[in-house]
């Protein structure tokens, strides 16, 4: 049997980052629990105060295919780089200078976003861009 995982954040605005990465991935924000039309709903009838709210989100993909994002807020920002990151796949095995196009232009996309380009890269015939989401977590478009 395989394991499933999610992939978790840690993030200073939970809320904001889901968007970013729902954006980014075309994933969505996970549905409030069965009985609740909204998340504020269902958290005002656990006895979670306001300040709370934003405390943690989870995105998924709506086909069921990539894994789960989990974030988490946490009181301490982001310090040094990742020791894992996401590589998101969208040159759909172009070739180099084609593919080099493809990326350049998801990265204006996500820059728009609130995403930071980093560098980009090349070697052995592939091409990559590093990027960072707006709380600075490393990824790769690829």
């Amino acid at each position: 049997m395989a394991t499933t995982f999610q992939v978790t954040f840690d993030a200073a605005d939970p809320r904001a980052l889901g968007e970013f990465w729902c954006a980014a991935l075309g994933y969505e924000r996970d549905a409030p629990p069965a009985g609740f039309a909204t998340w504020e709903e269902a958290l005002t009838a656990w006895g979670v105060p306001p300040e709370r709210w934003n405390s943690k989100n989870a995105v998924s993909d709506p086909a069921g295919v990539g894994p789960r994002i989990f974030i988490q807020q946490v009181p301490e920002p982001k310090m040094g780089k990742n020791r894992l990151h996401l590589d998101l796949n969208v040159s759909g095995g172009r070739a180099d200078h084609e593919r080099l196009v493809v990326l350049q232009a998801e990265a204006e996309r996500l820059t728009a976003l609130g995403a930071t380009v980093l560098t980009e890269g090349a070697e052995l015939g592939d091409v990559w861009i590093v990027m960072q989401d707006p709380e600075g977590n490393e990824f790769c478009l690829q």
